[in-house]
């Protein structure tokens, strides 16, 4: 058994370490509030910019853009992976890591060319280690994602798409269901499925007028789908952030709780211990008085 003085210190450690955790998990819960108003927030927007893109390809049934055409066989393929610059958030980086991995092994296989974008630190480095071909990259979003950073290294994988260098991109992120809950997901960003601009009855209705173009349907159409890739795109992020703050508080709550349940188990050693050492003591007094006397 180790002794009083080793044991005291461990229980000194373990509660230095809860007290950090404990701050970490409540600074979590803070962010959490803020990312989840924001993922929300980005939602509404999303989906109005993909109603009048649905509206106006059907309304100009004479010219489809290149993002709404798929290629016979995808010999290139562009993934962007999301995921986190910090860690200590759980298994969120390596459930996503995985399900990424999966499919850019399923691609080779098939005999398709995988280039990558790493939006996030831990994204990058564990594609830098797979020797992943990388072709752009941003880390270091802080806490509130700027679709200005986003552009750049995203429009690397449109532009690729629209020149026919890559015949499919997929986006892979960690979407929120709720505080206890995030899922790896991969999407098909380009090109365009059919079900991702089709509409219900109620949203045709809704946006069933005609529009005036300016300068011409081609250049607004253009544009708009555009600006609804990286709004998918930043919704995206925005998903990835809730999901992090979440699964930052929850494990730091876990580990809070572990080092509570440690340092109970500790004070238990240290008093079996301090009762050893006193009963050790007295039976040796009693000895000693017994050869005295």
């Amino acid at each position: 058994m180790a002794g009083s003085k080793e044991i005291r210190t461990k229980i000194k450690s373990v509660q230095n370490t809860r007290k950090i955790t404990k701050a970490m998990e409540m600074v979590a819960a803070s962010k959490m509030r803020k990312a989840q108003e924001r993922m929300r927030a980005a939602r509404p927007y999303a989906d109005k910019v993909r109603n009048i893109a649905a509206h106006l390809s059907e309304a100009n049934p004479e010219y489809k853009h290149p993002f709404l055409e798929s290629r016979d066989s995808v010999r290139n393929a562009g993934v962007i992976v999301v995921t986190t610059d910090k860690g200590l958030c759980g298994g969120l980086n390596t459930n996503v890591l995985r399900v990424t991995l999966a499919k850019i092994r399923e691609l080779e296989a098939a005999g398709t060319k995988v280039q990558l974008t790493a939006i996030g630190n831990k994204g990058l480095s564990f594609m830098n280690r797979t020797g992943g071909k990388v072709v752009s990259q941003i880390t270091q979003l802080g806490d509130t994602p700027h679709l200005e950073k986003l552009i750049g290294p995203v429009k690397i994988q449109l532009d690729a798409f629209e020149k026919g260098e890559v015949d499919a991109v997929y986006l892979c992120y960690t979407r929120f269901i709720n505080t206890m809950k995030q899922e790896p997901v991969i999407e098909q960003l380009l090109p365009l499925a059919p079900e991702k601009l089709a509409q219900t009855a109620a949203e045709k209705a809704a946006y069933g007028w005609d529009y005036i173009y300016e300068p011409d349907a081609k250049s607004v159409v253009d544009e708009l789908l555009v600006r609804y890739l990286e709004a998918l795109v930043y919704q995206a992020v925005a998903e990835n952030m809730a999901s992090e703050q979440s699964a930052r508080m929850v494990a730091m709550k876990a580990a809070s709780d572990n080092a509570k349940s440690v340092i109970g188990e500790l004070q238990l050693t240290y008093n079996k211990a301090r009762q050893a050492a006193i009963t050790k003591e007295l039976s040796e007094i009693v000895g000693g008085a017994a050869a005295i006397g």
